[in-house]
């Protein structure tokens, strides 16, 4: 990952966690969310089906602040985005879940909050996954 031609951030395999704050999130959100993805089986066991979480393979996370996944596009053709909490509050919840996913015992690398990150992605199979709360 960079950001304004510098390397801030790299992993090696494990995943890429695209993290959005919105305007209702508490702060339990943070530890529920980082459980959640610390335990994951996503990752092939020996017969090659997903059993196997990214601290049962010792992988990294690298996670990146995205609030533009609360873009709202139910009206026009330009996003919107007041689902997203505001950046101070963003920044905090981001802020925690990586220390969250950090005590769980994952190797965690970031990126810049509020920054134009350049994010490279090797995709190792066809996992995607949106992970919310109520």
């Amino acid at each position: 990952m960079t950001v304004a031609g510098e390397r801030i951030a790299a992993v090696g395999g494990g995943l890429l966690v695209l993290v959005a704050a919105g305007a209702g999130d508490g702060p339990e959100a943070p530890a529920e969310l980082a459980a959640k993805v610390a335990r994951l089986r996503v990752f092939a066991d020996a017969e090659g089906r997903m059993n196997r979480s990214i601290t049962d393979v010792g992988g990294e996370a690298l996670v990146v602040s995205q609030f533009t996944l609360y873009a709202d596009l139910r009206r026009g053709n330009r996003p919107g985005f007041t689902g997203a909490a505001p950046p101070d509050v963003g920044e905090q919840l981001v802020d925690a879940f990586v220390s969250a996913l950090r005590e769980l015992g994952v190797p965690v690398q970031t990126g810049r909050f509020g920054a134009h990150m350049q994010v490279a992605l090797v995709n190792d199979g066809p996992v995607t996954i949106w992970l919310d709360r109520p």
